[in-house]
């Protein structure tokens, strides 16, 4: 049996690929475990400064497994009991340092849920986007109705939720969803080249940076602002902050350590 999850360096950036093209990539229990292994491993892997998920050319995921879900035993309780979804399926929301969602193809219902955990999306000209559950008789549950109204508003993300239909890359780059959109051939070396100038800057400012634009989600304005000040006040303690600062004075290149 081939491995449904796939991780590679490239450099500084740790690449995950989800390897389940039989299925469209189909989310279960073996590809959501094995994504999570692989962030907590170049978590813990000092040498890598960004993650980059990503699927194939048809498919980044084509949402959770239906045929584990339709099971006669698959009801309320044992849902609500196995807690299903919640466990490991986060594991990329809780990443501290940057992922990127490189999507090409359908990202739909978990699929889609698993790009908007990552803290960017860039996408192939023909990516597809949708929160289809209301077609099989559910509604998104790995954060469609929460992080999407957040990503796109309210009116487009009803839109979504309750007609089934599905974004193109255009619209949702328009719409916030998506950051950049690449010729779908051209789609991972562009996303790991970004990746790889993320990962060359400073790895404990990578990481503040992401806890303060996260933090405009959880509070108010003032009180993130207060976030962002003292954690921009913390910067003054770090080396690489006075090479980065030194090294623009100086007219070279900065070297960071990472400390």
């Amino acid at each position: 049996m081939s491995q449904v999850v796939l991780s590679e360096i490239h450099g500084r950036v740790g690449l995950i690929r989800i390897n389940r093209p039989e299925a469209m990539n189909a989310l279960n229990d073996a590809v959501v475990s094995g994504i999570a292994a692989a962030v907590d491993a170049f978590e813990a892997d000092e040498n890598i400064g960004c993650i980059v998920l990503t699927g194939n050319e048809k498919a980044f995921a084509a949402g959770a497994d239906i045929s584990v879900m339709k099971q006669a035993e698959f009801d309320y309780m044992h849902a609500y009991k196995t807690d299903f979804i919640t466990a490991r399926w986060e594991r990329i929301k809780t990443a501290r340092k940057p992922v990127i969602a490189a999507v090409a193809g359908y990202a739909l219902g978990g699929g889609c849920e698993f790009a908007m955990m990552c803290d960017m999306i860039y996408a192939a000209d023909n990516a597809k986007f949708g929160q289809p559950e209301v077609k099989i008789g559910t509604l998104p549950g790995a954060g469609g109705t929460q992080r999407l109204p957040r990503a796109i508003g309210k009116a487009k993300a009803m839109d979504m939720c309750l007609t089934g239909r599905l974004m193109d890359a255009t619209e949702a780059e328009q719409a916030g969803l998506v950051a950049r959109i690449y010729p779908a051939e051209q789609l991972l070396e562009e996303t790991l080249k970004a990746a790889q100038t993320i990962a060359g800057f400073s790895l404990p400012v990578l990481m503040m940076t992401k806890e303060a634009v996260n933090r405009a989600f959880e509070s108010s304005l003032n009180e993130g602002l207060l976030f962002e000040r003292r954690v921009f006040h913390a910067s003054f303690g770090l080396e690489d902050q006075k090479e980065g600062m030194n090294a623009f004075a100086e007219k070279r290149k900065a070297v960071f350590k990472n400390r």
